[in-house]
């Protein structure tokens, strides 16, 4: 939200292809790979079909995430940080709720 409400002028340039943002990346990504693969053997299930499901459907919505977003910078001029993070507190204030009701 705060890189949202900032003046162009007064943000940084973000470079998605530095090395340390591709590191940070990959290690987050690699970690949530790790609890899902583990999770799967726990469960005792076969990797083939979930693993096919997930990257299908990750693929699609990226690309039409990449879509949309290309259109709608070019169309409107709308500060997608704030709407991302206030659908991101909206989403840790569902899991609060549902953590503190059970």
């Amino acid at each position: 939200i705060w890189e949202g409400i900032k003046k162009p002028e007064e943000r940084k340039k973000f470079d998605p292809l530095n090395n340390l943002v591709l590191l940070g990346l990959g290690l987050a990504t690699s970690i949530d790979a790790l609890v899902i693969g583990l999770s799967f053997g726990f469960l005792d299930v076969q990797i083939i079909y979930p693993v096919l499901i997930i990257g299908i459907t990750t693929f699609i919505v990226a690309v039409v995430g990449i879509f949309i977003g290309g259109k709608l910078q070019k169309s409107i001029n709308l500060r997608i940080e704030i709407f991302g993070g206030f659908v991101l507190i909206g989403i840790g204030i569902k899991i609060l709720i549902q953590h503190l009701t059970n």
